[in-house]
């Protein structure tokens, strides 16, 4: 079980929010299939966690990307989202969403890079307001709708 080793890979790549061991560990073992870790020399090297959306079956939300220090700049979490809509629920998915703050632009550049693969329009919207549901402690994060794709 990768959780723990996960964990360290989100707490050393800030601005990341960090999650529990245990939240990790549960996103390893329940959502294994909508999750995928990329090793090198057996350690978790990038991590992208996430899960069909219960009341939009046809729609896989993007949780968490991360990539280490050490293997950015190498289309890491592009390939690893490329492999998650690859997967056996591929025929399902026809959106993806995630949500992204205004200033991270690594983000940004990978889930329009995305979008513009699938050929699919990426809508943007606010998901949860800084104020009103962060009081004032986390930026806006804005939700990415990826969509319709096959």
């Amino acid at each position: 079980m990768d959780g723990s080793s996960i964990n360290r890979l989100v707490s050393q790549s800030p601005p990341l929010d960090t999650n529990s061991t245990y939240c990790n560990l549960l996103q390893c073992i329940h959502f294994s299939d909508t999750s995928i870790i990329a090793k090198k020399l057996g350690e978790p090297v990038g991590f992208v966690s996430g899960y069909m959306i219960p009341r939009k079956a046809c729609t896989l939300f993007i949780w968490q990307v991360v990539v280490s220090a050490e293997a950015r700049g190498q289309g890491l979490a592009l390939r690893m989202l490329r492999e998650l809509l690859q997967r056996g629920h591929s025929e399902e998915v026809r959106f993806l969403e995630t949500t992204i703050t205004k200033e991270n632009e690594a983000s940004w550049a990978l889930f329009r890079k995305l979008a513009k693969e699938l050929s699919a329009k990426l809508e943007v919207s606010v998901a949860f307001d800084k104020e009103t549901h962060f009081f004032g402690e986390h930026e806006t994060e804005h939700l990415v709708r990826i969509g319709p794709f096959n």
